[in-house]
């Protein structure tokens, strides 16, 4: 793309992004933003009322009488997306590829950060790291991440997790809002997500292409793996051959939504078939009440 033609996709995205922002998603995102908001302060002597939860073992144990811990907002919030641009991400039946869907989500994403005053940061990875863009605050730093979405090169064609979010535990010192677009073909590595959601508040937005579950009945057809490069002919007439897909992948899909669910962090189900606004306006909804 030349110059002119980024910065008029960066601007769509940005209008439309901001619009969402500010109309539709409104309060709600909020609640997301703020994650956990608290950092610890210090401690006091318990008294009737206080949550035994917050009561500080160690303190009380070496004073003799129960003492809680003390939080406080915290005043630097930081939201941090953690994206996977490999191969499979490029694959598309619909009017927008997995990537493009990625890109116009993260630019909301950024766009809320910054109605929430929140520093905003992006991990790129693939079967490596490709980008890392340090949180900071303001318009040109949430700018400057949509760039990146959309333009920057990829080196890698694979899916390493590590990569990714083994990077982002290691550099983000202190608690953040993580959230990690992909399409979660790749197995997913249950620890490193546990790990992950300990340290921060973990958001998983899984994006998937409805060809990717079935096979349509339209005769032989050349696949190719767009992280492998490697091709395969298939007779998609056969019922057997496409009944054994749609198990397979069922199945693929079940085991990773079963090890993010065991990380405490479910993921949001987001298609390039449908319209994002419905789930994603339901989680903040959900997520609001729980808190």
């Amino acid at each position: 793309m030349d110059t002119g033609e980024i910065l008029h996709r960066v601007r769509r995205l940005e209008i439309r992004a901001r619009h969402l922002v500010e109309n539709v998603f409104a309060g709600q995102s909020e609640s997301v933003f703020k994650g956990r908001g608290i950092e610890f302060a210090d401690v006091r002597p318990y008294v009737a009322g206080d949550e035994v939860r917050d009561i500080d073992w160690n303190v009380t144990a070496r004073l003799g009488q129960p003492y809680v811990k003390r939080f406080v907002e915290e005043r630097e919030l930081t939201v941090v997306l953690v994206v996977d641009v490999s191969g499979s991400l490029e694959f598309g039946s619909k009017d927008r590829s997995k990537r493009e869907l990625v890109a116009e989500l993260g630019a909301l994403l950024a766009f809320a950060g910054l109605r929430n005053s929140a520093r905003v940061g992006l991990v790129l990875f693939t079967d490596r790291l490709e980008l890392y863009v340090p949180p900071r605050r303001g318009r040109s730093q949430v700018l400057r991440v949509v760039r990146e979405l959309i333009t920057h090169p990829v080196e890698g064609s694979g899916t390493d997790w590590h990569a990714g979010l083994e990077f982002a535990n290691r550099v983000l010192r202190r608690h953040a809002v993580v959230f990690v677009l992909s399409d979660f073909l790749a197995p997913v590595d249950g620890k490193l997500f546990r790990i992950t959601a300990k340290r921060h508040d973990l958001i998983n937005l899984w994006i998937e292409d409805p060809r990717e579950s079935e096979l349509p009945a339209v005769g032989w057809v050349e696949f190719e793996d767009l992280e492998s490069g490697r091709t395969r002919r298939v007779n998609t007439l056969d019922k057997r051959t496409r009944e054994g897909f749609r198990v397979a992948r069922f199945e693929a899909k079940e085991r990773a939504r079963n090890l993010l669910r065991q990380s405490g962090a479910d993921p949001v189900m987001l298609s390039t078939a449908q319209s994002y606004l419905p789930p994603l306006l339901r989680y903040f909804s959900e997520r609001s009440r729980r808190r």
